[in-house]
């Protein structure tokens, strides 16, 4: 290898690395494409498989080994269709012209007991005066694919945005609110009602909280409109009738 580098001019070099900054950019556009969706597991768990294939080689497990190739083979050609929503949002992107100008999603470490004080606070204001609201912790499962179509807010948390956001008559009651960290993410996002056969009694918003959970490890606040009940969907699991000291609890439990 050191014979050949000996042959390489300065443009040789150059070329090399402009071609390896345009793919790590490319790499780097489409990770922060990705970010924030449901891909990002996907990715880990498709990484895990060919980590596996691999190690039962190494190891010469031919059994496991041929049954993961098989498995390996199925699922490059179920990729299209596993990511379809991300594939279909980055080729609007580039129709948009956007793809080349979004900026990396930022992490910013936060107060949660502040933020969950906040919410609890809004949710039993809300409760007191029979408006309905539905909330949707984001934690490690990303929700940008639904806040696509929903109003970018992008604003602190505190119990006077969220309540006002939920005043009804306002353009944003409708739908739900979307919590990143300790930011109002999105407003007026609508998610999809579970599919599993529930009790009649529950409306759309109890739908809506137990369809994102069964999606994604989101959490979510439902108050209801016409008995101001406050309840809690977690893993396509629904809480009723939590109280402010409880909803607190279950919260900071989840959002650990």
């Amino acid at each position: 290898m050191l014979e050949q580098l000996r042959f390489f001019t300065w443009q040789d070099v150059l070329l090399a690395i402009v071609d390896i900054a345009v793919v790590a950019y490319l790499f780097y556009k489409i990770f922060t494409l990705i970010r924030g969706t449901r891909a990002v597991q996907l990715l880990k768990g498709v990484a895990f498989l060919f980590v596996l294939v691999s190690l039962t080689q190494w190891a010469r497990l031919y059994t496991i080994n041929w049954i993961l190739v098989q498995v390996r083979t199925m699922l490059l050609v179920a990729l299209p269709i596993v990511f379809q929503p991300e594939l279909r949002r980055g080729l609007e992107q580039i129709g948009r012209g956007r793809l080349f100008s979004r900026s990396l999603l930022r992490l910013e470490e936060h107060d949660v007991e502040k933020t969950v004080d906040e919410l609890v606070t809004a949710c039993f204001n809300l409760s007191s005066q029979k408006t309905g609201g539905l909330i949707v912790l984001e934690r490690e499962t990303g929700l940008e694919e639904y806040m696509e179509d929903a109003i970018r807010i992008d604003g602190l948390v505190t119990s006077q945005l969220v309540e006002n956001i939920f005043v009804f008559g306002s353009p944003l009651h409708d739908g739900a609110v979307i919590i990143r960290g300790d930011r109002v993410a999105a407003a007026a996002s609508f998610l999809p009602p579970t599919q599993d056969p529930v009790t009649v009694e529950l409306g759309s918003r109890h739908r809506a909280a137990l369809g994102i959970t069964q999606v994604s490890d989101a959490v979510a606040i439902v108050i209801s409109e016409e008995t101001g009940t406050v309840s809690l969907a977690s893993g396509g699991r629904l809480i009723r009738g939590l109280d402010a000291k409880t909803l607190r609890e279950k919260l900071l439990e989840a959002l650990a």
